[in-house]
């Protein structure tokens, strides 16, 4: 029978056939995924749909094969066809999230597990030492000291509130590591919000600022595919991000603390800074325990600043409304975006 099968690609664009694979996906308790780009699909000689497999940028996901054809050889070419066509758009640093009875399986197609939360997910990704290559270069940058500190900044855009939370590490900390979220989805990209955290923050002499990866708060770590309540969502993304923090990352750089802001608006973030008090302290994951330290949002007219305030006002007001609320490197930057600069020089990047 699998033999019978062939494979082709669906792009986004086909939209009957998107709605085939919905389908079939629904059938197989799993949800499409928006941010898929295109499926490899297997079709037996009725032309009928019988697996598929999503990509995602560097993610594969939305994997599914009918119930009936499994165990005879097809997740493996399925696999192997996806991962063929993930390589073809140089796409070659690939994760993918499934359930946990299904590790083996994934093994045999070349993916290493990084991190399970209870019986719901795990991540897998398709090499057995690019985390610990990557953390070997961080480790290149370790500092001495007793008071470790990290941080993982978004920063959309770079606010007096993010240097706040810098400057209380800084001051409690004999060195602190601050990463980057690289992530594209924000309204700022990456390299902008990098260059206004560089400049916002380079009078502080114990900080390193590093690049983020795609083992810090990425989309390549959030599998909603498969689970159906948000919450539950939230739950395993946190977790895995959290876990792979503490087991790896920290201990790289010797960080004993991990600072945050406090968060009263956004109930997302709220729900991280929740899971970070499990996920850092909890004796029950075996490297060492790291100590949440959640600092008080700097405020300004008896309002937290926050980047969501700053965003909300610059699209209302303009440059100007949010001058008080982010550093001057910022301001500029902004004006460069939004108005007439102010300043002849613009922000170095």
């Amino acid at each position: 029978m699998n033999d019978e099968v062939i494979f082709c690609c669906v792009l986004k664009a086909e939209i009957s056939r998107w709605q085939q694979i919905a389908d079939f996906l629904q059938r197989n308790n799993l949800n499409i995924d928006l941010d898929i780009e295109q499926f490899i699909v297997a079709l037996d000689e009725q032309q009928q749909l019988v697996a598929c497999g999503g990509i995602a940028g560097r993610v594969l996901k939305c994997i599914a094969i009918e119930p009936a054809l499994r165990g005879h050889g097809l997740a493996l070419r399925l696999m192997t066809t996806l991962i063929n066509q993930a390589f073809s758009l140089q796409r070659y640093e690939l994760f993918l999230f499934t359930k946990p009875e299904n590790e083996a399986l994934f093994a045999e197609c070349g993916f290493h597990l990084l991190a399970s939360v209870d019986d719901q997910v795990i991540l897998m990704e398709n090499s057995a030492t690019r985390i610990h290559r990557y953390c070997r270069q961080l480790a290149q940058q370790r500092q001495p000291g007793q008071r470790i500190g990290g941080i993982v900044m978004n920063a959309n855009p770079f606010t007096l509130g993010h240097r706040y939370l810098v400057q209380q590490a800084c001051r409690e900390c004999d060195w602190v590591h601050l990463f980057v979220v690289q992530e594209n989805a924000s309204e700022f990209p990456y390299e902008d919000r990098l260059a206004l955290i560089k400049a916002g923050v380079a009078d502080f002499k114990n900080l390193t600022v590093h690049p983020g990866s795609d083992y810090l708060i990425s989309r390549a770590t959030f599998p909603s595919y498969f689970l159906k309540s948000q919450k539950i969502i939230n739950h395993c993304h946190m977790a895995l991000d959290l876990q792979l923090f503490r087991q790896q990352i920290a201990p790289a750089l010797g960080i004993n603390r991990r600072y945050v802001g406090t968060e009263p608006l956004c109930p997302v973030t709220a729900q991280y800074n929740r899971e970070m008090a499990y996920w850092l302290t909890t004796e029950t994951l075996s490297a060492p325990v790291i100590e949440l330290h959640e600092i008080e949002r700097r405020q300004q007219a008896a309002q937290p600043i926050s980047a969501c305030r700053v965003r909300e006002l610059l699209a209302r007001k303009g440059p100007d409304a949010v001058r008080s609320l982010v550093p001057e490197t910022t301001y500029r930057y902004l004006w460069q975006h939004y108005g007439s600069p102010p300043v002849a020089h613009s922000l170095a990047v």
